[in-house]
């Protein structure tokens, strides 16, 4: 229906700006119950822990994987890009300017971020303000020694994990009575996007589109599907498990709408409530791997449009660069496109040239959005498996009522 009415009403403003707005109420309605859901699932599974030694594990294997598989996604994307030497064969010229002005911003208001200013953005100096602005990482150290810290205080603390746990079932109940918005919601946000870009401004690019999808499926069914079968897992499992989760966030482009439901199933997978409500909020920083793949993919895919021959050492100063960027700003709206325009200079692309691939990052961030979500879901998984607080039982009875229903 979306798809339709923005072909319908193409270029309509009033259209357009309705449309947006019902994709804008579907949006806020999930990120009203993200935080309450990440913070009482994740304290309640650090105190049932207990274990400072034990979390410090999982943390560390957590993010040994997460650098792992993002490393892997960007030298795939960079590595399609350079045999595939598409950016020769697009003349981009013929594109309409499209106006960047609100990433250049954003790219300016985080330009000193990276691992340094991440790191000591992660200890909150007031919670009550990361929880107003939404970050995640601080959000997270606060909930760890919070759980930590109603643990060691034993009996005492079991009237607050009883609280957290009430607040976690509620919220749930919420999301489900927010999922029936999201017809309305998806259908207000394809229908906006269709009505305002049109089809005829994407003809020059389709060959970009097709091939970061291409690549993106390689990295599913490759890259995570190898690494499912390494731990006894079946990608093909986790796509019918959030299929649901998958569909939402291709249509909204949207990571945070799928975190509720994500933490569910992962649980129904068989994983313990403590590794799900670490790993997967805690991924939305750090494992990125549809992000990853398409910076790398229109990193030199730009500097080919621009005949910019890159060497082998600035290609391995843009991994570098990629990997610094993308960590610092991971969470900010249009997160992938602003690293892009941080990372272009070390190679020596125009920041304007960005403009020429404006018009199309909504419809490939539906795509990397998705890889983004199933890249959390395996590594959900496989540290379940490495910690072991995997239930085999519990994934096949699950898989196989899916396989039933």
């Amino acid at each position: 229906m979306g798809l339709f009415l923005g072909w319908i009403f193409n270029n309509n403003e009033h259209f357009i700006k309705f449309a947006n707005g019902l994709g804008a109420t579907f949006i806020n309605l999930i990120s009203m119950i993200v935080l309450p859901i990440v913070i009482s699932s994740l304290t309640v599974g650090i105190a049932n822990l207990g274990d400072i030694k034990k979390l410090g594990t999982i943390g560390l294997k957590t993010l040994i994987y997460f650098e792992i598989l993002s490393t892997i996604a960007f030298i795939l994307g960079i590595l399609v890009a350079n045999i595939t030497r598409i950016g020769y064969m697009i003349d981009l010229s013929h594109l309409k300017s499209v106006d960047i002005s609100q990433y250049i911003h954003a790219a300016k208001a985080n330009k000193d971020q990276g691992i340094g200013s991440l790191l000591l953005s992660i200890v909150p100096t007031n919670i009550f303000s990361a929880l107003s602005k939404g970050a995640m990482l601080p959000i997270i150290f606060f909930c760890v020694l919070f759980g930590l810290g109603t643990a060691a205080i034993g009996e005492k603390g079991k009237i607050v994990l009883d609280f957290l746990n009430a607040i976690a079932a509620i919220m749930f109940k919420i999301t489900n009575w927010v999922m029936r918005f999201a017809p309305f919601g998806v259908a207000g946000l394809i229908g906006a996007t269709v009505a305002e870009l049109g089809i005829t401004t994407l003809k020059p690019l389709f060959i970009f589109i097709l091939l970061a999808y291409l690549v993106m499926l390689i990295f599913i069914f490759g890259v995570l599907g190898i690494t499912s079968r390494i731990f006894g897992l079946r990608i093909t499992d986790q796509i019918k498990a959030v299929k649901e989760e998958l569909i939402l966030a291709f249509s909204t482009a949207s990571s945070e709408v799928t975190l509720p439901g994500l933490i569910e199933k992962t649980q129904k997978l068989g994983v313990t409530k403590t590794i799900s409500a670490f790993v997967i909020p805690t991924g939305y920083t750090f494992n990125l791997d549809g992000s990853a793949i398409y910076q790398g993919l229109a990193a030199i895919f730009m500097a080919q449009a621009y005949h910019l021959h890159l060497t082998f050492l600035q290609q391995l100063t843009l991994i570098i660069t990629l990997m610094i960027t993308s960590k610092g700003m991971a969470g900010i709206p249009g997160a992938s496109f602003i690293v892009l325009m941080t990372s272009a200079s070390a190679i020596g692309i125009p920041v304007s040239g960005l403009a020429l691939i404006a018009g199309i990052d909504r419809l490939v961030d539906m795509g990397r959005t998705v890889v983004n979500v199933i890249g959390n879901v395996t590594a959900t998984l496989v540290i379940g498996k490495l910690e072991n607080g995997f239930s085999q039982k519990k994934h096949d009875a699950y898989i196989a009522g899916i396989e039933n229903a």
